[in-house]
């Protein structure tokens, strides 16, 4: 959907200035564009994953390096990187303490099927962080998540699980569904769902209390899988006491509350749970935690804990869905380690939290003295601007998609060496990045504005 402003500015400006950038952008990545060539056999797409296209340009650019808050591409040219993996390099690349851990941990084996000794100051550390008592691993989010699902679907005895109306969480089967009017849905792009999602699923509006309640009062929900605050359709931050209202009426309907914090740990060290005293029943944290290296946890209550101690430790429990002989491998642990011993610390918030109120601050800037009716929303060291006013939720944030815009910006800001999160207008902080960056993407922002105006 146009937003206001989009609507007021001339389609076939935007149409000109995207083919001038398409031009600037293939005459100076010439060795992408010959890699890109060279993938479209053997490679489906013409990347490893299909995601990889969504990126602005008529072909991918292939990276040839990248460290701290700086990514440099195979025809050498250098970019401010604001994407950081869309959140799994959150500390920054190629951390030094990560690469001597894993180098040692490699010279003396990784999969065994056994724990290592770093299992157990990774489960005491997240505990510590995140304020949960007992914890499991992962190899992502997604398998995190999946998990959960199922441990809350034995808990409890119900059939489905809630998710918030255009959630992501991975690429879990229950949870790719949306609300077209009252009906759940398949979101848009799912392929091939295994069953109809309304079989599997609930579905409810961010910020939207009675109709959490209406739904869960039906009986049949697990549990309810959420991020404390919208990133993946975009930032949508929750309006005063609504998390408190999710809690109460989670309990009151004997509903398991799952907070997935991938994303939403930019809020400080134990994520939004912490930062803002929450209380789930299960935690999930992916990929930021490994610094770069395929890992992610899950967490739970005492009382949840408890009530898990015996499934676990059945005879069948290695075919009860759960798990994977490379999950918890001595490669991840030692990268968990290395990563959150020396990083993802309230004093690395210090500095990563300020650049993002910057960026905040410099967009909001141009905005205001273009006369837009733009927004920026931040969430910790993260920050993203809007083409309209802040979304309440994710159906309202959808809608305020404009790709052609957005496709421009992307582009406009690469052009000049600014990388942003390619599904979003997204910028991600590390304690990496200085004001400099900061204020580069400011300068290039602006111009954008200009050049549109």
């Amino acid at each position: 959907m146009r937003t206001i402003f989009a609507a007021m500015v001339d389609r076939s400006r935007i149409a000109a200035l995207l083919s001038q950038e398409e031009d600037r952008f293939v005459s100076s990545h010439p060795r992408s564009a010959e890699l890109a060539e060279a993938a479209r056999g053997p490679l489906l797409a013409g990347v490893p994953m299909p995601w990889m296209t969504r990126w602005p340009g008529r072909f991918p650019v292939f990276f040839d390096s990248a460290s701290g808050a700086r990514l440099t591409d195979v025809d050498g040219v250098e970019y401010v990187d604001l994407c950081l993996g869309d959140t799994g390099a959150m500390t920054g690349h190629a951390l030094p303490q990560v690469t001597a851990a894993l180098t040692e941990r490699a010279t003396r084996g990784i999969t065994t099927m056994l724990p290592s000794a770093d299992a157990v100051w990774v489960g005491e550390e997240l505990a510590r962080r995140f304020g949960l008592p007992s914890w499991q691993l992962a190899m992502s989010a997604t398998d995190a998540n999946r998990f959960v699902l199922r441990f809350a679907r034995h808990l409890t005895g119900r059939p489905r699980i809630a998710v918030m109306d255009w959630c992501y969480h991975g690429t879990v089967d229950e949870t790719l569904a949306v609300l077209d009017g009252d009906r759940v849905v398949p979101r848009p792009g799912a392929l091939g769902p295994q069953v109809p999602v309304s079989e599997t699923t609930a579905v409810v509006p961010f910020n939207d209390l009675d109709a959490l309640d209406r739904r869960l009062a039906e009986g049949d929900v697990a549990c309810l899988l959420m991020e404390p605050a919208l990133t993946n359709i975009g930032i949508v931050l929750p309006e005063p006491g609504y998390l408190e209202g999710v809690r109460e009426i989670t309990r009151r309907h004997g509903v398991l509350l799952v907070n997935d914090e991938t994303h939403t740990l930019c809020t400080g060290p134990g994520g939004a749970t912490v930062a803002w005293d929450l209380e789930p029943d299960f935690l999930v944290v992916g990929k930021p935690i490994g610094g770069g290296i395929p890992c992610a946890a899950y967490g739970m209550s005492a009382e949840v804990a408890d009530r898990l101690s015996g499934p676990m430790l059945g005879h069948e429990i290695d075919v009860a869905g759960v798990g994977g002989t490379l999950t918890g491998n001595a490669l991840a642990l030692a990268a968990i380690r290395a990563t959150l011993s020396t990083c993802l610390r309230e004093e690395d918030f210090a500095v990563a939290v300020p650049l993002a109120e910057r960026f905040a601050a410099g967009v909001s800037g141009v905005i205001a003295d273009a006369g837009l009716p733009w927004h920026v929303q931040r969430l910790g060291c993260r920050a993203e601007y809007w083409f309209c006013p802040p979304p309440r939720d994710g159906a309202a944030a959808a809608a305020a998609v404009d790709e052609e815009l957005e496709s421009l910006l992307h582009l406009w800001c690469l052009n000049r060496g600014v990388l942003l999160t390619p599904f979003h207008n997204m910028a991600l902080f590390s304690p990496a990045h200085t004001e400099a960056d900061v204020d580069r993407h400011t300068e290039v922002f602006a111009e954008a504005v200009a050049a549109l105006g």
